[in-house]
């Protein structure tokens, strides 16, 4: 499915998005903290309550946790600044600080770094760009390595035609199968899958290296609270408050996140519909009237 598809099938969903319902707006001693939907209600409630509760514990401020159903309602959500406290990838992150001001605090420590392959038997295919019209097999958009692979096609009529999975094994199954011609993996996903003299797959493009996931506060989170906050995360009781979602993560640590690392990145979404800055302005200024 090409991106200008999925771009119109994101703006149908979003003009109906309103049936979800929202969650309670922060007030002055309430904070709201929320994280893509990547899982049933239960698993996210899991990894994210024990960190709302015990930042309340370390702050003296109340967070809670909302949970939401699907990406649509959470970027509806985003968008329109519902969420005080929030935990995305680096896209997300860059697109807050320059349309809402935002403040990155901590992060994951390891650095994304995405490759695109294609099987190293195929000789039609030596460079990115010749997968211009090919079938891909990636995640569904605002998924980050898809927009790293769509960032090497600004041109929407020459870009790939993407082919929906879920999860990296996938992807790389579908280029082995011959149903898609190439993909987009985390290097290090492609490292355990594909080494060696055995390997079976080629590198076309590896993407400049992104800073990983982090937290982020809104402006209505003071500058004293956002360091209360950092300092809990980082110290070893946050350790273990986060410590379901570094395993989900299969990461080790949260390190401190500085803003000129995720400056610029929400120029990933651009072609995400709500993301360009014109609709988010439009948005926003809705919100305030």
């Amino acid at each position: 499915m090409r991106l200008k598809l999925a771009s119109s099938v994101l703006l149908l969903y979003g003009l109906t998005w309103t049936w979800a319902a929202e969650p309670a707006a922060a007030g002055d001693t309430e904070f709201v903290f929320s994280a893509p939907p990547r899982g049933e209600r239960a698993k996210e409630q899991g990894i994210y309550d024990p960190i709302a509760e015990y930042l309340t514990r370390a702050t003296g401020q109340k967070f809670v946790y909302a949970y939401s159903h699907d990406w649509l309602t959470y970027q509806n959500r985003m968008r329109t600044g519902t969420y005080d406290l929030m935990f995305d990838g680096p896209h997300f992150v860059g697109w807050r600080m320059a349309n809402l001001g935002h403040t990155p605090l901590v992060k994951l420590a390891d650095e994304f770094i995405f490759v695109v392959i294609t099987r190293a038997d195929n000789q039609r295919v030596r460079e990115v760009k010749d997968l211009s019209g090919r079938m891909v097999c990636a995640h569904s958009i605002p998924n980050l390595g898809t927009l790293a692979l769509l960032s090497q096609f600004p041109n929407a009529a020459r870009q790939p035609y993407i082919t929906e999975i879920q999860g990296w094994d996938k992807a790389y199954q579908g280029v082995q199968d011959n149903k898609c011609v190439g993909t987009v993996l985390p290097l290090k996903v492609l490292k355990k899958m594909d080494s060696g003299a055995s390997r079976k797959m080629k590198t076309l493009y590896t993407h400049p290296a992104l800073p990983n996931q982090a937290f982020t506060a809104s402006p209505r989170v003071s500058a004293e609270l956002q360091r209360k906050i950092a300092a809990a995360l980082l110290s070893e009781e946050g350790k273990k408050a986060t410590a379901k979602l570094l395993e989900a993560y299969a990461a080790k640590e949260f390190v401190p996140a500085r803003p000129g690392e995720y400056a610029g990145l929400g120029s990933l979404l651009k072609d995400v519909y709500g993301f360009d800055n014109d609709r988010a302005k439009q948005t926003l200024s809705a919100k305030d009237r």
